[in-house]
């Protein structure tokens, strides 16, 4: 059976956060999407913990901040501690820099939460529309656009969409992926892990050392909700089916713990490491863990995905909207695959420390008489001081004018992050007033920062979305900018191009949109 087709100018495969981001952007853009999703409803479980700061300067952008802090923990929740058993007292703990306290590198804090409170705000701040229950079953490219077949697996039914562009956000699994023939590269499936989501009074062990994560010997406790609930993650047994989830969940609780656990929800997956060969195939395009899965340590998959979104919908507007050229799309893939590459490696790194930590400590005590009370950690800093990753990103590609010999600067370290206005990094954080920070100054257009308005609203450049805004002296000169100088900020808030020293001549703004855009026939 087949009903009317549906005609869009996105089609947004997945409803997890990184589709829902994304419907929330290309809405603002006016864009007209579909989002589809297989599942019949949101996730039920708690999954992503972390919302990192970049990706609530997202939600910022999207009027989301405030409601998505209002329904996370508090602040001290931004720790993770280690401990033999949960109630036992902590041998190490580590802070998630950015969520535990506010950084002065950005207008925003990251929160710990759990998706299945986040998803929700995502799916309720867009109007366009969302499906759930269709899963994408076929997919045929067009000269102008892409013909997507749908299945109702509950309904038996079937239903035709035609997009210009898709934009797959469907998971680690990518449906669309495999369709593609897209190949990964990464080591692939780590370990299969089971999250059981329970209910059981732990406080008496917790309430005055609050943490996002309670690692360990026999598994990770998560505090779900600030009203309560708990997630006990550990590898899953040889026989799932058969298990005793209450009674594992309480033997790993610890002897004497005295608290039985009543299991809610059980869910087996795997955690893989792998990024996609590829990120376009004509008008499909994969984000998100279609594109890259990132092992969870560390809380960098969810956040990565987020970034793309960012990075991908102004593009896609650009192209829909005639001021930027399809060359442009060329440019995602260029900016944001070395970023997961990146971002992998170092998950990957997070979960070799955090096994060395759990290793450090059974040899402590097997080979001591009395456990000592701490043990020094082995990553220092690095396991969640990743503001260099989060933050520090410089993005090389057609859509960056680079300064000079045209050399671009190099990436920061994944700890350390510097705030600077080189072109291809993220805009820097300054308060234009009170409560308005230079990122609040991006949006659906290229932003212009200069001590000298006047000057650069002379320079004529009607066919893109631009706004001016002032910045003063003394931001300038932070941003490396002379009187006369300026900033050419993209939409997703990396800076696009920079003048030191003001315009060469009176087109020079025209030009750099042209190159950012690949719009030559402006």
């Amino acid at each position: 059976m087949s009903v009317a087709d549906d005609e869009v100018e996105v089609l947004i495969v997945g409803g997890g956060p990184v589709g829902l981001t994304a419907r929330g952007l290309l809405e603002r853009w006016g864009v007209r999407t579909l989002l589809v999703e297989k599942r019949r409803e949101l996730s039920p479980f708690p999954r992503s913990r972390l919302v990192n700061t970049r990706s609530m300067e997202v939600f910022r952008l999207l009027g989301l901040a405030a409601g998505i802090t209002a329904n996370a923990f508090p602040p001290q929740f931004g720790r993770v501690r280690f401990r033999d058993t949960l109630h036992d007292p902590d041998f190490a703990s580590a802070a998630m820099v950015g969520v535990h306290a506010p950084i002065p590198e950005s207008p925003v804090t990251g929160v710990v939460t759990s998706q299945d409170r986040l998803e929700p705000l995502l799916l309720a701040a867009a109007d366009t529309p969302a499906r759930f229950g269709a899963e994408v079953v076929g997919l045929a490219e067009k000269a102008d656009g892409v013909v997507a077949l749908l299945l109702d697996r509950e309904r038996g039914t079937e239903s035709r969409v035609r997009a210009r562009y898709v934009l797959a956000a469907d998971g680690a699994n990518s449906t669309v992926r495999q369709q593609l023939g897209t190949g990964t590269t990464g080591p692939g499936a780590l370990a299969a892990f089971t999250t059981v989501v329970f209910d059981a009074d732990l406080s008496r062990w917790c309430a005055d050392q609050p943490a996002g994560v309670y690692v360990t010997a026999h598994g990770s406790f998560l505090p779900l909700y600030p009203e309560g609930g708990w997630a006990w993650l550990a590898p899953t047994p040889e026989d799932p089916e058969r298990a005793d989830w209450a009674g594992l969940v309480s033997r790993a609780l610890g002897p004497g713990a005295g608290v039985r656990a009543e299991v809610l929800r059980v869910q087996h997956w795997v955690m893989n490491a792998f990024v996609a060969e590829r990120f376009r195939h004509g008008r499909i395009l994969l984000a998100g863990d279609a594109a890259h899965a990132i092992p969870i340590i560390g809380g960098l998959g969810m956040n990565t995905g987020i970034a793309d979104a960012h990075n991908l919908c102004w593009r896609l507007a650009g192209v829909l909207r005639g001021w930027a050229g399809p060359g442009l799309l060329d440019t995602y893939e260029a900016e944001r695959q070395p970023v997961a590459h990146q971002t992998l490696r170092q998950a990957v790194a997070n979960t070799d420390l955090m096994f060395q930590a759990q290793s450090l400590r059974r040899e402590q005590l097997r080979t001591s008489g009395a456990a000592p009370s701490t043990i020094r950690l082995p990553w220092s800093e690095r396991y969640f001081a990743q503001l260099g990753l989060v933050l520090g990103v410089t993005y090389r590609s057609a859509a960056v004018l680079a300064e000079g010999n045209g050399d671009s600067p190099p990436s920061e370290s994944d700890a350390h992050y510097t705030p600077t206005a080189d072109p291809g990094r993220r805009m820097p954080h300054l308060w234009l007033s009170r409560d308005r920070s230079t990122l609040d100054a991006v949006g659906e257009w290229f932003t212009l920062l200069t001590p000298d308005p006047a000057r650069w609203e002379r320079q004529s450049a009607p066919a893109w979305p631009l706004r001016v805004e002032a910045l003063t002296g003394e931001q300038a000169g932070l941003c490396g900018l002379s009187a006369q100088g300026a900033l050419l900020v993209r939409p997703d808030g990396h800076i696009g191009a920079r003048w030191q020293d003001g315009p060469p001549d009176g087109s020079a703004l025209r030009r750099a949109l042209t190159g950012i855009t690949g719009a030559a026939s402006i």
